[in-house]
């Protein structure tokens, strides 16, 4: 078995705590503008950047990296709330299309502002913006 050196540790441990604190930090910002949570802003969002063709369900769960059943439980609440359209898709008969209605772009333009504020707090205001293009550099060389 190889062990994971000291510092391949506290970087791991370091990641997930940083990240855990700035996805709290959003998650509370958002919830005290009494707006939806975060996954919420995200589905809207890739499915508003899909435009008019919407996107098939199994399309937004690859984006949003959820599981198939979360993906399915978030447009359920979507659609009870109005935000979504669910139509039947002209490929597959069986299939759904998703697209955004006009009250699920102005929900994500409400949250944006929260979430944006939230960022600026958690990132711009603690890293220079070399240190923020050296961070992301890091983090997609992970992904």
């Amino acid at each position: 078995m190889i062990a994971p050196s000291a510092e391949t540790t506290s970087a791991w441990t370091a990641l997930i705590r940083a990240a855990r604190q700035r996805l709290d930090a959003v998650e509370s910002a958002l919830k005290q503008a009494g707006l939806p949570p975060l996954a919420w802003y995200d589905a809207l969002w890739e499915i508003e950047q899909a435009g008019a063709g919407g996107l098939r369900p199994f399309e937004l769960t690859e984006r949003l990296l959820l599981p198939q059943y979360g993906t399915s439980r978030l447009l359920n609440r979507m659609a009870r709330d109005g935000l979504i359209e669910r139509t039947r898709s002209a490929e597959d008969g069986r299939g759904q299309v998703i697209r955004l209605k006009s009250a699920g772009q102005a929900v994500r333009a409400r949250m944006w502002p929260v979430y944006a504020a939230a960022l600026h707090d958690g990132l711009q205001d603690r890293l220079t913006s070399d240190e923020a293009a050296t961070l992301a550099g890091l983090l997609n060389k992970l992904a």
